[in-house]
């Protein structure tokens, strides 16, 4: 924002006080990667002047010089998120809604996907909900955040739902356990290096730890956040 002068910031209602006032947004990112790692990954981070903020409600429309981009809420993964949907591609920008899919997995079984659980709000109900909203838009390809296009959508869509169950399967099955962020770890390892393996992956354990090392960590944290926000609202 501050190199394109005349460019605005279109965010989700949540989002839109934490670009004006960032210092909660900083201070959430340090929680997650520490200090170091955040001001090594996004330097210093500069309010946007209230003037350019545009907020986007579930279903706006933004044109783009003739071009529509439909922003649709998909709170899932965070409950600031949205997607846009771009029916002249006949594709969706997904940012962390539909999962991660890292090309280095593609095999000769086509693509691998999984969902993303990193805190700080994960709602396995809303996750589901939010792939099916994008397949509601009956995409014949999604954008991908991390990272690149994806085609093979109906399968991708199967592979998340049951994703998403998996990894609460996997969070309930340690919730009462001590030490249980470990336990959700190695569980959450387990689970997608065997579905990678499954999935035609010919390289070695220690080469899939390498590709999935920061996801399983984040996910991990991601599912030990939602266990805790459950027992706080259950009292």
């Amino acid at each position: 924002m501050q190199k394109l002068p005349n460019a605005r910031c279109v965010i989700h209602p949540r989002g839109a006080p934490h670009m004006v006032n960032p210092e909660r947004l900083i201070a959430g990112t340090i929680g997650v990667y520490g200090e170091q790692r955040t001001r090594e990954m996004y330097g210093d981070i500069v309010p946007i002047d209230e003037s350019r903020v545009l907020v986007a409600d579930d279903a706006d429309g933004f044109d783009l010089n003739g071009r529509t981009m439909q922003a649709l809420h998909t709170e899932g993964h965070a409950r600031h998120h949205y997607v846009l949907n771009d029916p002249a591609s006949r594709g969706v920008f997904t940012g962390d809604s539909f999962g991660i899919s890292y090309r280095e997995c593609d095999t000769v079984n086509g693509e691998f996907i999984y969902p993303t659980t990193t805190p700080a709000s994960f709602d396995p109900d809303e996750a589901h909900r939010s792939v099916d909203r994008i397949m509601d838009c009956n995409p014949e390809q999604l954008y991908l955040t991390h990272y690149s296009r994806v085609r093979e959508l109906d399968r991708l869509a199967a592979e998340m739902h049951a994703g998403i169950d998996a990894y609460v399967a996997m969070a309930l099955a340690h919730q009462g356990e001590p030490n249980r962020g470990a336990r959700i770890q190695q569980a959450m390892d387990d689970y997608l290096s065997g579905r990678l393996v499954e999935h035609g992956f010919k390289g070695e354990r220690d080469a899939i730890w390498s590709l999935l090392e920061v996801d399983i960590v984040l996910n991990a944290q991601g599912l030990v956040s939602w266990l805790e926000r459950m027992e706080k609202h259950h009292g």
